[in-house]
């Protein structure tokens, strides 16, 4: 006999809390989509609050998603919560999330608030959220270090002040997984009304552990896991939803319970979040990593040879490594390209942004024998981020040769005229780099440069990532192309076209403000 194991997916908020992870509405909704498509249960899509892009941005989700919960974060603060419900307001399935700190630390230093007066301010909010919505979790952050006959006495209140769903976090990786599934068994045993809600677990992984404690807390109990997609998500990220997934469905003798994901849709929704958030997945990440189900000892290859099972504990078809390649080429049509789009969970609002895509289709058909699906998703990212860009690249011309410094020659259109310039280098990237700050002067520290393919093959796709910093704020830029050099100027302008765009908005956890509404 099983039970429902939710899927609750952050990462449209905690993930895009990762330095550089921003994402635009656009993109939140091509990713929303897909999580849609996976089959999780609940997509928080954001922060309504913290500006007036994250409230547009839910809002956009809110209006397209049929089939899965659209969730919005608030503090325990009445204009985040009525700012909440405004975005959801046109959601099939809305829900309210909000929170407010429960450890000693917090209390004291964060919030400067009496616990007494922490337990009004939260059955204030989730009093407030149901009178929009009978779909409310409450979330006391910092739970792995607060105390547990305080947990007690808040999870009891909010509950009977109507929430449904009581979601404890590990906000800081502190909780080791026995201690953590532990203290998730103690709590439903001891609140009075646990069986009115489902309990929840949000576990950080700076230690490593989020899978873990997430897992320990399935088995004490819990029913509900927010997780991101790659284990994306703030400092060392969040747990991972292909692993906790995967977990559960590959050991059902040890837990007796099963989600209603649709596992063949995983590798389809990592790569498209590594693509939109220029985040690359390490070969050896579990699951969507790409040695995942790779075999390099002979001895490893013998035995799957003869039998699977013997070095696999799961088929990488479950999770959508299989039927990766597209039955297109350069003499496909429009139609058969948007079907295939369409097979992809990937939807272009106009049909100039459809234009644009197949013209750009077919000019990697030209270049390239054969095509795949992450291919395409890192041309239509290419393609909707060229339509917000303000430095556009037109030209590019790089020299080099042995013993001679590399010199690049750029043309890009900006302030509305076009402008070239030439710079010398340390190498090709380098000379790049050097012409495009000599047009554009925009004061920025680049912090990575990494490169990847795309697929295999030496005609492939090469896919570079760019993180700058100015002032404190950090994106990340991602550009494509069969030429390693046009893709890492295209990553470059991504990225500048990012950092020097306006940027507003505020961080979920910071309360200053939280005592001016508190009664």
């Amino acid at each position: 006999m099983t039970d429902k194991l939710f899927i609750f997916d952050t990462t449209l908020r905690d993930g895009e809390q990762s330095p550089g992870a921003s994402m635009t509405k656009d993109e939140k909704i091509r990713i929303a989509r897909a999580l849609e498509k996976l089959r999780v249960d609940v997509i928080e899509a954001g922060f309504p609050a913290a500006s007036v892009g994250d409230f547009e941005a839910v809002q956009a989700v809110a209006n397209v998603i049929n089939d899965c919960s659209v969730c919005g974060l608030s503090r325990a603060l009445d204009n985040d919560i009525d700012r909440a419900a405004e975005a959801l307001k046109s959601a099939v399935s809305p829900r309210i999330h909000t929170f407010i700190a429960t450890s000693p630390i917090h209390m004291e230093m964060k919030l400067r608030m009496q616990p007494e007066a922490v337990i009004e301010q939260a059955v204030r909010a989730v009093k407030r959220a149901r009178n929009y919505t009978d779909n409310v979790e409450f979330s006391a952050e910092d739970a792995g270090r607060s105390e547990i006959d305080f947990l007690c006495r808040i999870i009891e209140a909010v509950i009977n002040a109507g929430a449904t769903t009581i979601n404890i976090p590990d906000t800081v990786g502190y909780k080791v997984p026995e201690r953590f599934g532990r203290m998730i068994g103690q709590l439903i045993e001891r609140v009075p009304n646990a069986d009115k809600a489902i309990f929840s677990v949000h576990c950080h992984n700076d230690l490593g552990l989020a899978v873990a404690n997430s897992l320990s807390a399935v088995l004490n109990g819990a029913r509900q896991i927010e997780c991101t997609i790659n284990g994306l998500g703030e400092r060392a990220g969040n747990a991972a939803l292909e692993e906790v997934v995967m977990a559960t469905k590959t050991r059902p003798d040890i837990f007796t319970c099963e989600t209603g994901i649709d596992t063949t849709q995983i590798m389809n929704c990592s790569r498209l979040v590594s693509n939109i958030t220029g985040f690359p997945v390490q070969p050896n990440k579990a699951i969507v990593g790409a040695n995942a189900f790779a075999h390099e000892s002979g001895i490893h290859q013998d035995g799957v040879l003869k039998h699977r099972q013997t070095y696999e504990i799961m088929r990488a078809e479950d999770v959508g490594w299989s039927n990766n390649r597209m039955v297109l080429g350069k003499h496909s049509g429009r139609n058969a390209f948007r079907a295939h789009l369409k097979q992809l969970n990937i939807e272009l609002s106009t049909e100039e942004e459809l234009n644009t895509a197949f013209a750009r289709f077919k000019e990697l058909a030209d270049k390239k024998h054969e095509i795949y699906d992450e291919d395409l998703q890192a041309l239509v990212t290419d393609t909707l981020a060229s339509e917000r860009e303000v430095y556009k690249l037109l030209y590019l011309r790089v020299l080099s040769e042995t013993g001679e410094l590399p010199t690049a020659q750029i043309t890009l259109f900006m302030n509305g005229e076009e402008k070239t310039v030439s710079a010398k280098g340390s190498g090709p990237v380098d000379a790049i780099f050097k012409a495009i700050e000599a047009l554009v002067n925009s004061n920025t520290n680049l912090l990575v440069y990494s490169v990847s393919n795309v697929t295999n093959g030496t005609d492939a796709q090469g896919e570079v990532g760019v993180r700058l910093e100015k002032e404190g704020r950090i994106v990340n830029g991602q550009g494509s192309d069969t030429d390693i050099l046009v893709a890492s100027a295209k990553a470059y302008l991504s990225a500048l076209n990012k950092i020097l765009s306006p940027f507003n908005r505020q961080h979920p956890q910071q309360h200053s403000s939280i005592c001016e509404d508190t009664p």
